[in-house]
């Protein structure tokens, strides 16, 4: 059998490519080695606008033409780097002799010994992905996870009087709204993707293990904490003073288990969506020319949230890896952070496309109010609670002689059926006063919601 051409392995790079594209600008290789270059450019700025070892500050036209190596790094600069790296076994040396190399096209020449000064190949690395990940977060994932939130906080209010059996232990139980159990997800999600939208992203600029030895030794005279941080702060990033060789990479600890509880939520509304439509509350609306099933011409399957719920699990267990993988550094350094951290774009790549298919799947469903009217009236016995704590409120109120009326309820519901004539008679015979009594007789399963709709408001 002869081998196929050269094929992506993962489907991210396949199927799914298109709906995971955006994510690459940034955690990609490619993306990654931009970021880099883009450290290694503002850090010369950064020496030689103080002047440091005889320099003078850049020209703003060369300060520009220098920015664009990192502004119009494309596929030349990506095929260079591939080249040199074969020849270095060193990713980021790949990256200072890229940014030396185009110094000397650029007649900069006389700044190429202050590309990558004092640094070590970790003060590059943690900037740079304190900055790709923070991109990919706040310009892609986040933009995305509140595209479904929004979209739920709409559904919400669409249904907020849509009355529903809820179901407890998945069995029949206190009435709800739809509204405002797909409002539970909105608030959930809403309160994650804020403490998300807070991370930091911490970068170190601190040498070969933090102490700043090299700068120190090449000028005692300059204050290399408040230059280093002010530099990395210059990026949007926070700066981390008290490092070993590596950025500690709590933030990212912090950030992936968000991400991956956020999954978690996610998945929960997945699974319970799909619950939902095999019980008949929503309908699945017909895609034009779409098949459902090969053989059975009348299925609409949720296959939006199936993949968006298979997606959730993957991502879950990459978060989790890179959450425990990357809270270690054995002593000053080990590599294990570099290929972990490799995989970052892979465990967004699958969050972003479960979101990418819940958004699609909420929009192809439509409310079968019916369903779910009838499902509330064959579930009489659901009242049995509101019976028995408005008994409870007469004998408090001394209005009524009765002993023990959870017992009484107890009887009368559990295991079985009962009626709306079973249950009027019952309460006309109960020892209540006239007003708890019409009340009572007032209420059905569609009119036992409570507070459900207004609860809904605080979205």
């Amino acid at each position: 059998m002869t081998s196929l051409p050269p094929q992506p392995l993962s489907p991210l790079d396949g199927r799914y490519q298109k709906t995971v594209a955006p994510l690459a600008d940034y955690l990609s290789e490619a993306g990654l080695n931009r970021a880099r270059v883009e450290v290694e450019v503002e850090w010369l700025i950064a020496l030689t606008d103080r002047s440091l070892f005889g320099t003078s500050p850049l020209s703003e036209a060369d300060k520009t033409r220098l920015r664009a190596l990192y502004v119009d790094f494309g596929q030349n600069d990506i095929d260079w780097l591939a080249e040199r790296e074969a020849v270095t076994r060193h990713d980021v040396k790949a990256v200072e002799y890229l940014v030396r190399d185009r110094l000397a096209t650029l007649g900069l020449d006389g700044i190429a010994e202050l590309t990558h000064f004092a640094c070590t190949s970790e003060d590059i690395n943690s900037a740079s992905y304190a900055l790709t990940v923070q991109r990919a977060v706040t310009r892609v994932w986040l933009p995305k996870l509140y595209a479904v939130i929004d979209t739920l906080t709409a559904m919400a209010a669409a249904h907020r009087d849509a009355p529903m059996l809820a179901r407890t232990h998945g069995q029949p139980a206190t009435p709800t709204t739809m509204g405002k159990e797909i409002g539970v997800f909105a608030w959930r999600l809403r309160r994650i993707a804020r403490q998300i939208e807070a991370s930091d992203y911490l970068a170190k600029f601190s040498g070969a293990t933090g102490t700043w030895s090299a700068h120190v030794a090449a000028d005692p005279a300059v204050d290399w904490p408040e230059l280093t941080t002010a530099f990395i702060e210059s990026l949007g990033i926070s700066a981390n003073p008290v490092t070993t060789q590596i950025e500690s990479h709590d933030w990212q600890v912090e950030l992936y288990d968000r991400a991956r509880h956020a999954g978690g939520i996610l998945h929960n509304l997945a699974t319970d969506v799909w619950t939902y439509i095999s019980l008949g509350y929503f309908t699945q609306i017909p895609v034009a020319g779409a098949t459902g099933s090969s053989t059975m011409p009348h299925k609409i399957n949720p296959i939006r949230f199936e993949n968006a719920e298979a997606n959730l699990e993957i991502a879950g267990g990459l978060f989790a890896t890179l959450a425990q993988t990357l809270v270690t550094s054995r002593l000053q350094r080990d590599l294990t952070d570099s290929t972990t951290q490799r995989n970052i774009g892979v465990a967004f790549g699958h969050s972003l496309l479960a979101l990418d298919n819940l958004q699609r799947g909420l929009g192809e469903i439509s409310l079968a109010p019916d369903v779910l009217l009838a499902d509330l009236d064959a579930n009489w016995e659901v009242l049995a609670e509101a019976i028995q704590t408005v008994v409870r409120a007469e004998i408090a109120a001394g209005r009524s002689q009765i002993t023990d009326p959870y017992a009484l309820l107890k009887d009368l519901t559990r295991g079985r059926r009962v009626g709306a004539a079973d249950l009027a008679d019952f309460v006309r015979g109960l020892d209540i006063g006239d007003a708890a009594k019409a009340r009572l007789l007032d209420l059905t399963p569609a009119t036992y919601t409570g507070l459900a709709s207004s609860t809904v408001d605080r979205l």
